[in-house]
């Protein structure tokens, strides 16, 4: 079974990235971020090349990838909607929240809905207590968010 490689292209960005880290580990998260760019997700197979490039062990790359939360393991749909679920955003209304948002799309955190438009993810923070209770859709960060609000940000993403 032949396992898809890194397009050259690919490649070519991880060597940049490169030039501005001290350290090829330095480098992880946006060798990670160029290759899900492209891919919408980080298979196993592109994680092993990657780590490959950077010097690194699949594993010793996993636990980046892993630990990064926008780093997405697995496919996900054209849009992820990702809620915090932070001490401060959950005292300001995060269940509600989630709870609008998972009857509407009719999925649960984790789930992708059926025509793959919508993934539902949790972060444990976006960096926006400023704004809670916050969401991000895609790299689109809004707060604070309250249930009549939800209907206008997902109508944009439909």
């Amino acid at each position: 079974i032949k396992r898809p490689m890194l397009t050259e292209q690919e490649k070519q960005e991880i060597t940049d990235e490169l030039r501005h880290a001290e350290l090829p580990e330095a480098a992880a998260i946006e060798a990670l971020r160029v290759v899900q760019k492209r891919r919408g997700w980080v298979s196993d197979a592109s994680q092993r090349d990657i780590a490959v490039q950077l010097g690194m062990t699949p594993a010793e790359l996993d636990a980046v990838a892993t630990f990064y939360s926008f780093i997405f393991r697995k496919p996900v749909g054209r849009h992820v909607i990702t809620l915090c679920d932070s001490m401060v955003c959950w005292s300001l209304g995060h269940d509600d929240l989630y709870k609008l948002v998972s009857e509407k799309l009719g999925i649960a955190y984790g789930g992708t809905t059926t025509d793959n438009r919508f993934t539902l993810l949790p972060a444990s923070c976006l960096g926006a207590c400023d704004r809670a209770p916050a969401m991000m859709v895609d790299d689109e960060l809004y707060g604070p968010v309250d249930t009549e609000r939800i209907d206008e940000i997902l109508k944009k993403y439909l």
